[in-house]
């Protein structure tokens, strides 16, 4: 979104308002604009639509629960509430769902649309409602009527100052009321957020055309089994798993696979980064190992770094509990959404890692140069499914889209800006772009699971009442996509883990490049059954740990990804609790989320002092990693050179030989390439091509750490013992779409930081960084809960930001420093418990 606002237009208006006195003025002016979206939270409202009174009591962190006698008005005020807070946040996401954002920001964003139309999220949540249960449509019609009555009778800036900026843009823009498809869509954009190797699939097929296949081998290591753990050691399952091996890739398709990275890339930095890194921890100790007797289940899922935070706290609560009304519920929402996403109830907790399955696989299929919308199928020439769409465009007319399927999905190609303006699709630009002949047209079509109706909502409802393993496991087989790492706790002592999920069972090949379409040979033969996932349930280890290491080892008879994460933050997370001095408490857990210990450093910074040759900078090197503990806390200045020497090893090993879009990002796969080239001082990835020297290892090592010391001499000052990480690495929480204008006074209005933080990438406190574009973090833990099953009251948990949605909210930035520093608030969940630390209480009327 960096680009939202960069255009002409809005730029005058703003440099007309803020000449001279004006300028002086236009912040504290701003502040009282916002003043009038803040939510009345005490005292009475009369409500049309409720049935009877509801309570909501807020805490000093404006963190609400809901008290209501009936299902449908609890679900009312949930959507109340999140459109109070976050309406501006919902209604975003739902036009990124829609592919709608040309509507709000102009024609800055048709590529996006037209790639979002493409993919058609909107059309599957469409099926998806049409064949959701009456229950189910039942709370979403609830969550609706909530929000849009809240949304009555209020002008844009009434609901947040964002509208008042943006009209400035779009004069003509106003909130359409919400509707239940609405909802739908998030789970579409999360699919997209932790939809596995897609990139990774995209980047080996372009580096085949320049790479040999053991020089690639070296950029993907295998996952190393003994050193690193799985979630599950021991499943017990019988089946038969899809088939091995690939096939080679048209030259002539290759330069559409280049496009589809450009346009992947762009609606990241809507949704968020994926990729190496992006995950999340948890994991749970049975009451052997804890101080109470009973279990402690920890959680803190990493995600990209926004403003406001992911996540709305929230407790839903049936003041008399029964079958027409069962909740009795805390813990996270996503605004826009009904229900609580991950937390507790009376009797269970649950929280989720990313699986990261294979569960999209890119499909080249051959077009017939005769009739555009045809494609070979098993020697048959097929015809596709062609439909036409309209993306309306504020400030601009509008565009016209038309979006093809073949029998494997929507062909994604022709969304990429530079082709779908070309009068045929299929042809002539790539001979323009990449200097070829097309003796055929190509063309790529995605298959992935989230393109298939599902009803993931269904299962995160069915989890808020779960009340003990069994009904937790029915409620995990609805959750299709994305695929999440399960975890479970209850108050009867027990625990446990399901992998659900849609993961296809394919024919022939792992999922690692793109596979002809023409034929028969590379289908998808339905997905494993649920019965045959992995799960455990009280494992003799008395602990579950997952972050994102692979579920099973590779005996397990079905294929999961041959793209996992490797496993740093899940082998800490183990070596942590198997040397715990003693009985585990929540301090513990506390700490352990907070560890900012550095496998990476642990294994490179003894090789490099050993080997690099002896310079100033080794010796400025040798004063600071002597006896450290490799921990990268925010005021350790070995953490500081460290992480500037691994950004300029990267630099010096590897951008002369990968294209720039490929650079190394710096995470978990880069720590295991380096390490494994680190066992080959001579190999030629370590050699500098611009230079007639064929380099080793050692001299990248000193290299490297030259630059390194100059960086931070440069940025940091002369003296090495007052380098601090956290002056190179902080957290700067920025509005998505306004805070990215490009424009200070605006940005200034919404952004907040920068918070110094510890940490980094592949670390537990996993605050990431991008090597080739800085230290600033760019995702992170989005928040931690830590569950006591023993007394569910004494649970702790933390955000990044606030709840509020609101710029100069009180509660806008009140949980950024205690995030960044480590620290909890209780999660409130008794009745008892909310209404004692109660800072406001609204009731609503009907």
């Amino acid at each position: 979104m960096k680009k939202i606002l960069r255009i002409t237009g809005i730029i005058i208006v703003i440099l007309a308002l803020l000449v001279g006195a004006v300028a002086a003025a236009f912040s504290p002016y701003m502040r009282r604009v916002a003043e009038k979206s803040f939510p009345q939270t005490d005292g009475e409202i009369q409500l049309p639509g409720l049935t009877a009174p509801v309570d909501i009591y807020r805490d000093q962190y404006g963190v609400p629960n809901i008290y209501a006698q009936n299902q449908h008005d609890l679900f009312f005020a949930q959507g109340y509430v999140h459109a109070q807070e976050r309406f501006w946040q919902m209604d975003f996401w739902r036009h990124i769902g829609a592919g709608r954002l040309s509507e709000m920001f102009g024609e800055s964003q048709v590529d996006t649309d037209t790639f979002l139309r493409t993919l058609g999220w909107r059309r599957v949540v469409e099926q998806e409602w049409a064949a959701m249960s009456p229950e189910a449509r039942a709370i979403f019609e609830a969550y609706t009527e909530g929000v849009n009555t809240y949304l009555s009778g209020r002008s844009g800036e009434e609901i947040s100052l964002e509208y008042a900026v943006l009209g400035l843009l779009t004069p003509d823009y106003a909130p359409d009321p919400w509707q239940p498809l609405d909802s739908l869509t998030w789970a579409k954009a999360m699919a997209w957020d932790l939809r596995g190797n897609l990139g990774q699939e995209i980047e080996r097929a372009v580096l085949s055309k320049t790479l040999t296949p053991e020089q690639l081998a070296d950029l993907y290591p295998p996952y190393d089994y003994e050193r690193q753990p799985v979630i599950v050691p021991h499943p017990v399952l019988e089946g038969v798993s899809g088939g091995a091996g690939g096939a080679a890739i048209p030259q002539n398709a290759l330069p559409l696979l280049e496009s589809l990275a450009t346009q992947t890339a762009a609606l990241d930095s809507l949704v968020g980064p994926s990729g190496d890194g992006i995950g999340s921890n948890s994991w749970v100790v049975s009451g052997d190992k804890t101080a109470t007797g009973y279990p402690l289940l920890a959680n803190d899922p990493h995600l990209g770094i926004q403003m406001p935070s992911i996540w709305f706290e929230i407790g839903l609560h049936c003041i008399e509990r029964s079958a027409d009304c069962p909740f009795d519920v805390v813990g996270f929402s996503f605004a826009g959404v009904p229900g609580v996403v991950i937390g507790h109830n009376d009797r269970i907790a649950w929280g989720y890692t990313n699986t990261g399955p294979d569960v999209i696989d890119l499909f080249i299929e051959k077009i017939n140069p005769d009739n555009p919308n045809q494609y070979e199928y098993n020697g048959q020439w097929v015809d596709m499914d062609v439909l036409h769409e309209t993306i309306r465009v504020g400030g601009g007319d509008p565009v016209d889209v038309t979006v093809r399927y073949t029998r494997h999905g929507p062909i994604i190609s022709d969304a990429y800006g530079p082709l779908k303006d070309h009068p045929d699709p299929t042809a002539t630009p790539f001979r323009e772009r990449a200097g070829i002949d097309l003796p055929e047209n190509y063309a790529i079509a995605i298959r992935w699971t989230a393109l298939e109706p599902s009803c993931v909502f269904c299962a995160i409802l069915g989890l808020n009442t779960a009340q003990n393993f069994d009904e937790f496991r029915q409620a995990a087989s609805e959750f299709a996509v994305p695929a999440q790492n399960l975890l479970y706790a209850d108050v009867d002592g027990n625990i446990g883990y399901q992998m659900p999920g849609r993961v296809p069972i394919r024919k022939h090949g792992d999922g690692r490049m793109p596979v002809p379409g023409w034929t028969d040979e590379y289908e998808w033969d339905g997905y494993i059954p649920f019965e045959q996932l992995p799960y455990a349930f009280n494992p003799d280890e008395g602990y579950i740990v997952t972050a994102n290491n692979p579920v099973v080892g590779p005996d397990y008879p079905y294929l999961i990804t041959a793209d996992p994460t490797y496993g740093y933050r899940a082998e800490r997370i183990v070596e942590m609790l198997n040397a715990a001095p003693g009985p585990l408490d929540i301090a513990a857990y506390q700490k352990m989320q907070m560890d900012d210990y550095s496998g990476n450093a642990a294994f490179l910074v003894p090789v490099v002092l050993e080997a690099a040759p002896d310079t100033p900078a080794l010796e400025t090197a040798r004063q600071l990693w002597t006896d450290w503990d490799y921990q990268q806390t925010v005021d350790s200045a070995p953490a500081a050179l460290f992480e500037a020497f691994w950004n300029h090893l990267l630099t010096r090993t590897f951008h002369d030989d990968l294209p720039e879009a490929y650079w190394p990002s710096g995470g978990s796969r880069w720590w295991e390439v380096v390490r494994h080239l680190a066992e080959n001082p001579a190999s030629l990835w370590w050699d500098d091509q611009s230079t007639p020297a064929v380099e080793t290892r050692d001299q990248m090592f000193a290299a490297a750490l030259e630059d390194a010391v100059q960086e931070l001499r440069d940025r940091l000052g002369k003296d090495p013992s007052q380098w601090r990480w956290g002056d190179l690495h902080a957290a700067t929480f920025r509005n998505g779409t306004l805070g990215e204008s490009g424009i200070s006074i605006i940005e200034d209005l919404f952004n907040r930081g920068p918070f110094p933080v510890g940490g980094g990438k592949a670390i537990v406190n996993a605050t990431g960084w991008t090597a080739t574009e800085g230290y600033e973090v760019d995702w992170l833990p989005s928040m931690r809960m830590i569950a006591d099953l023993s007394d569910l009251s004494n649970s702790v948990d933390i955000h990044t930001t606030g709840e509020s949605g609101h710029a100069y909210h009180p509660n806008y930035i009140d949980m950024a420093s205690m995030w960044a520093t480590g620290k909890y608030r209780p999660m409130l969940f008794t009745r008892p418990q909310v209404e004692a630390a109660a800072a406001h209480h609204i009731r609503l009327t009907p």
